[in-house]
């Protein structure tokens, strides 16, 4: 394919399979395995690696030393901190129970979503079969085993939701109510965000 207006770093292995789309860059000791589909304005760092049938949106910011599994989906507008892991099996082995090497059709591949807009902090891990909801927020070193509701703030080891956050990244308030939606405000740009009443109780 035409890729005059994609930057691949020479030293980055990026398959002729794989569908790059225009203004990405993909920076130093990048891998991008066949049929993978990054979409326009992405940004790459050094050591990421993206696996095959992985599909990435546009106006993505990877940062260094990510690994992005097969099964995984991330949409428009997302970004993925230093050294975040997504995986891909929740009954990882080696080997089958009479010690052959597991291949392909031994396993099941998990699928993961991320919802436009998300942020994932540096060294967070994203176990399958998950799926992280629009500018939801994931704290560093966080591990996510369930489902993050759209705006959610998760932190900890298993990640646990500890508040909502507006689009421009700063911890939004309860106006007091109990209406559902709960409507929630960003005390820093004033935006207004509803948050379905069954997400909201959720918080500790």
């Amino acid at each position: 394919m035409e890729r005059s207006s994609v930057y691949i770093h020479p030293s980055a292995n990026v398959s002729s399979q794989a569908l790059i789309g225009d203004g990405t860059k993909i920076w130093h000791e990048a891998q991008v395995r066949e049929g993978a589909t990054i979409g326009t304005s992405c940004i790459l760092g050094k050591g990421v690696y993206v696996d095959s049938g992985v599909r990435i949106g546009s106006n993505v910011k990877i940062q260094n030393r990510v690994s992005v599994y097969h099964g995984v989906t991330i949409d428009d507008g997302v970004f993925v901190g230093p050294h975040v892991c997504f995986t891909n099996d929740k009954l990882p082995r080696a080997i089958t129970p009479d010690g052959r090497l597991k291949r392909d059709d031994d396993w099941i591949v998990g699928n993961t979503v991320v919802k436009r807009g998300a942020s994932l902090g540096a060294h967070s891990v994203i176990l399958p079969d998950v799926t992280i909801g629009e500018f939801a927020m994931v704290g560093c070193g966080s591990v996510v085993t369930r489902d993050v509701p759209g705006f959610g703030l998760v932190v900890g080891n298993p990640a646990r939701l500890v508040g909502f956050v507006c689009p421009c990244g700063s911890s939004l308030k309860s106006r007091g109510t109990s209406d559902d939606p709960v409507a929630m405000v960003c005390p820093q740009c004033g935006a207004e965000q509803l948050i379905p009443a069954s997400h909201y109780a959720r918080l500790p």
